[in-house]
């Protein structure tokens, strides 16, 4: 119980402080770009022409068919854009004490708000890509459905969760530098462990519990419930149920071990 009230502390903070929080995002987005001719551009252009890369591959190349009566490129994109998110917001949150030494060294300074501001950086970007689902959907002729709406539901999830393991890995990398390869192992291997380019519907049966136990398959599934199988999450309650407990695990476990190594932080910097 302690360790929730601490928790539910650390989050009532992060609260009272969103308006310096907003403002070190706004930096931190600027800073990303700074001196490149394109800018903050560079956000958007570079996640698009992967994503074009990988249809041309899949689509040109292997000449991918519809995957449930969809065309590939948007199957493919609803399962890519919360991938992005997470990956650029967990790679980015990990580095982010190490990264800003100089106010982990000050005492005053709420330093547990480091790994969100670099998770709200890459969400800004997220958001981006959000709209251009919306906007891809309805060219290919979809309009609108309220089931799109439930994508900002997928989207808290993912930044829950996504703060619960930034705390752990931003926390651990401080006195263990190789952190930042093995968080790279990771989200290779969990690329191709989550149903992103392939679908879920090719496995046995007997292997579905285990892939629904990566917390990625809530989330990729859920974007493409709300833009493509019109599903609600609550459709779905003991998986739904499984990944919040996972995710106030994750939350609880990253904000007591954050907790714990934070004095520390300032003697290894």
């Amino acid at each position: 119980m302690e360790l929730m009230r601490s928790v539910i502390r650390s989050l009532r903070e992060i609260v009272k402080l969103r308006h310096i929080i907003f403002e070190l995002t706004k930096k931190d987005i600027q800073l990303r770009y700074l001196g490149s001719y394109l800018g903050i551009l560079w956000a958007f252009v570079q996640p698009t022409i992967n994503i074009l890369i990988l249809w041309f591959v899949f689509q040109v190349g292997f000449k991918s068919m519809p995957v449930d009566n969809f065309p590939f490129i948007l199957w493919l994109m609803a399962g890519m854009v919360p991938w992005m998110f997470f990956s650029d917001s967990v790679t980015n949150a990990t580095t982010s004490i190490i990264e800003n030494g100089y106010l982990v060294k000050k005492v005053v300074f709420k330093v547990s708000i480091l790994p969100l501001i670099k998770i709200l950086s890459s969400l800004f970007i997220h958001v981006f890509f959000i709209l251009l689902l919306f906007i891809m959907f309805w060219v290919y002729g979809f309009g609108f459905q309220i089931y799109y709406l439930q994508v900002f539901y997928y989207l808290i999830a993912s930044v829950l969760l996504v703060l619960g393991i930034s705390w752990i890995t931003s926390a651990l990398i401080v006195f263990l530098k190789d952190i930042g390869q093995i968080v790279g192992m990771l989200l290779q291997f969990l690329f191709w462990l989550t149903p992103i380019f392939w679908s879920f519907k090719i496995l046995p049966p007997n292997y579905h519990f285990v892939v629904k136990l990566n917390p990625l398959y809530y989330i990729v599934e859920g974007y493409r419930n709300a833009f493509i199988y019109h599903k609600w999450f609550w459709e779905e309650p003991k998986l739904t149920f499984y990944f919040w407990i996972l995710t106030f695990l994750v939350i609880i476990i990253g904000g007591s071990l954050f907790k714990k190594l934070r004095p520390h932080f300032s003697d290894v910097i």
